[in-house]
């Protein structure tokens, strides 16, 4: 009877982790993004109501009403429980729309969603928590701006064509052919709320432009919808301000100015460009190391499913922000219901007005939709799984962004346990190891210059990491003596400028249930009589555990003490030897604050003044900053100060917590032609803490033990095949673990 009880159990625990599987599997489509028949749908029930008189995006005039975006809209948190952990019939698919009202005596921008999909007949305004408003001139910039942006600046290098013909040794805007200049435009674009006047600086437009400033730069006013209307405001050359070209190159002619004189140009000697140059270290007749996979991927895809080692995740890229995963499960039980990013910025110093107006909010600029094709064997393995991603931003019909994500398992090189038993005799009593194999999601966004590497990781033992590697080109400016306050020189005339990088991410945790709390953990020292020698005293550590209530009391300054555990965990569920079970959150990171609290621009990244801030789980407070945040800072639409302002109560809740990462960047030399991605890269882990009743990777069957036989010769113990691949190898693993003298 008892057999049959125990078998009736392991029946019933079956069915209940395959049921789990199947209700993650049902529900994972609820958060995959848009498909290109939906975008489309979207797009053309839009276009059929009269009354938004929409027009086409990349139609030239600005005053037009037309759509910026088309992204997924995430159904409420409790309405996808209930298909993902109950099996109930998904919510309807919705779209969040934003439309641009440029055709009107009070342009605005509006927000919709709209449904259900992939046939939408509805749509309704979506507002910001608290209803604040979206100014209109803190839309992100477009294409259409941007070829008015070209027509002026074609106004004003013509006006200013000898100087820099002379200065960049025979380079020009116009009539150029391979000896061009090009732009890049700052931001925000302004100083305060309501402003839209960018500085823009010039650059010689060859390989890696970025690092090839001219010494020219442009403040040009263009709030005006009607581009006949702008203005320039500023001009800055060769660390001198004036207040209209015309001053600056009469100042020019007449030796009032001291004149630049750029090293001439050399295709060949490019420093820019990725082509090698010095002698070679390494052979060029044979490749590097390369990922196998001896017998075929061990994770399954499912669409936007994905499975491998016990883990189980949906996952999304979105357009305006990027990679997300849901309901991320391991071994059947949730771990997290969300984990996205949410915002980076990268805030520069300098000398030039260029530098010292640059705070990049890559939101703003659609961080999500800069995803392109990934490199085989060397942005992923060959091995890779690689996804195409579509997305609708500033367009008129769904952009395909070919090979823009891809999965694989790799192997670190680095065992995930083991241990070497000596017998202190010259053999041991045995051997034992398992591999370190991950599972990875990589997927990039090149924002202009910088290219971020976005990696989400999967260990077998339970462990996910989060991590960001910083790539691309640095910010660079005309260099000037007063620079070095702020940088580097790290060519003729070209100064990396400093600056830090901060990145932002939700991780809404349900560890053993929704019903969480938080604690941080710190060591106190003691002091106490030595009980077995009396005269003596023992100082040692023991754990110091303070819980926090309430979400002021979670939310952790940038330059406070920081916990050494930070802890989350469900008080009603314990492991088998009685802690609570939970998660904990580990840094990877160098982070500070950019800016003093409440100084101008730091308002719109209110975030950044904490590398971990816990709150209650709100479906109004789904993102920490928007696609508005870049270019109206100081008062922003999303407040993410306004999401713990409340106090709220944080105990036994469903909590969410908000990771802040990241390093300063001092460019060196080293930085030309590229920023490496070693010692550039940030996150953090979410680590298993009495979640289980031991490691879970005990269960791996990559195994391998080796004891020495009767006979003095090695037995190995393994699960896998004795011969691991031709592609690897042909031999047979051996293990010998004597050490005797010679």
């Amino acid at each position: 009877m008892k057999l049959l009880c125990l078998l009736l159990l392991a029946s019933l625990a079956g069915c209940g982790a395959s049921r789990s599987r199947d209700w993650a599997h049902h529900g994972a489509p609820m958060f995959a993004d848009l498909t290109v028949r939906e975008l489309r749908a979207v797009r053309a029930y839009l276009h059929s109501i009269p009354q938004l008189e929409l027009t086409d995006a990349r139609s030239k005039t600005l005053m037009k009403n037309s759509i910026l975006l088309i992204e997924l809209h995430l159904p409420k948190k409790q309405k996808a429980l209930r298909a993902l952990d109950h099996g109930h019939s998904k919510p309807i698919r919705q779209a969040r729309v934003v439309i641009q009202f440029g055709n009107q005596t009070n342009p605005n921008i509006t927000e919709y969603i709209v449904s259900p999909l992939p046939s939408p007949m509805s749509h309704e305004v979506k507002t910001f928590k608290g209803a604040k408003p979206v100014h209109f001139e803190s839309r992100p910039i477009t294409a259409a701006e941007y070829e008015h942006m070209i027509d002026i600046l074609v106004k004003i290098t013509t006006k200013a064509h000898k100087l820099l013909f002379e200065t960049t040794g025979g380079f020009s805007f116009t009539n150029c052919s391979d000896r061009c200049l090009t732009y890049s435009d700052i931001a925000p674009r302004g100083l305060g709320p309501g402003e839209r006047r960018t500085w823009i600086m010039l650059q010689k437009f060859v390989e890696g432009y970025f690092i090839h400033p001219v010494g020219f730069e442009v403040l040009v006013n263009h709030r005006n919808l009607d581009p006949k209307k702008w203005y320039v405001e500023k001009v800055w050359y060769n660390g001198m301000y004036f207040d209209s070209v015309e001053e600056l190159v009469e100042k020019y002619e007449t030796g009032g100015v001291e004149k630049i004189k750029l090293p001439d140009h050399d295709d060949s000697d490019l420093y820019s460009t990725y082509i090698p140059r010095g002698p070679s270290n390494t052979p060029t007749n044979i490749h590097g190391p390369k990922l196998v996979e001896p017998q075929g991927p061990r994770y399954h895809i499912d669409r936007n499913f994905v499975e491998y080692a016990g883990w189980s995740f949906a996952y999304r890229v979105r357009s305006s922000a990027g990679l997300q995963v849901f309901d991320l499960r391991f071994k059947g039980e949730r771990i997290a219901y969300e984990i996205s990013l949410q915002e980076a910025i990268a805030f520069y110093s300098g000398d030039t007005p260029a530098a010292m107006q640059t705070k990049y909010i890559d939101a703003g600029w659609a961080m999500g939709t800069s995803s392109f094709e990934l490199a085989p064997g060397i942005d992923c393995p060959e091995i890779a799984t690689f996804i195409d991603l579509y997305h609708y931003y500033d367009t008129d019909k769904p952009l395909h962004h070919k090979n823009a994500l891809c999965i694989f398992e790799m192997t670190t090189g680095m065992p995930l346990r083991r241990h070497f038993n000596s017998n202190f005799k010259g053999g041991y009593n045995f051997y034992g190891g398992l591999e370190n194999s991950v599972l990875v999601m990589r997927t990039t966004s090149t924002v202009y210059n910088y290219d971020y590497i976005w990696d989400f990781l999967f260990y077998q033992n339970g462990v996910m990491e989060v991590k960001v590697s910083a790539t691309g080109y640095i910010h660079s400016t005309f260099f000037t003596p007063s620079g070095l306050q702020y940088g580097n020189k790290v060519y003729n005339y070209v100064l990396g400028n400093m600056h830090t990088h901060l990145i932002h991410y939700k991780v809404d945790l349900d560890i053993a249930g929704q019903e969480n709390s938080f604690e941080s953990i710190d060591l106190k020292y003691v002091n106490f009589t030595n009980p077995w020698s009396p005269e003596h005293f023992i100082v040692q550590s023991k754990l110091h555990r303070t819980n926090h209530d309430t979400e002021r009391s979670a939310a952790f300054r940038f330059g406070k003490k920081f916990p050494r555990y930070v802890h989350f965990y469900n008080p009603n569920e314990k492991n088998k030897w009685g802690h609570q079970r939970g998660y904990r959150i580990q840094f990877n990171s160098h982070a500070h604050s950019v800016l003093p609290r409440g100084w101008r621009e730091e308002n719109g990244i209110s975030w950044s003044r904490y590398p971990l801030a816990v709150t209650r789980h709100r479906d109004s407070e789904a993102t920490s900053s928007s696609i508005y945040s870049q270019n109206d800072p100081w008062e922003p639409a999303v407040s993410f100060e306004d999401y713990i302002q409340n106090n709220e109560d944080i105990v036994n809740q469903d909590l969410v917590a908000w990771v802040t990462v990241g390093f300063l960047h001092v460019p060196h030399s080293e930085d030309i032609p590229n920023t490496a991605t070693p010692g550039n890269a940030v996150g953090f882990f979410l680590r298993p803490f009495n979640f289980f009743d031991e490691d879970p990777s005990v269960s791996s069957r990559s195994t391998i033990i080796v004891r020495p036989g009767q006979d003095g010769k090695p037995k190995v113990q393994r699960w896998t095949p004795e011969v691991v691949g031709h592609c690897v190898t042909d031999k047979p693993f051996f293990y010998n673990g004597s050490y005797i003298g010679v």
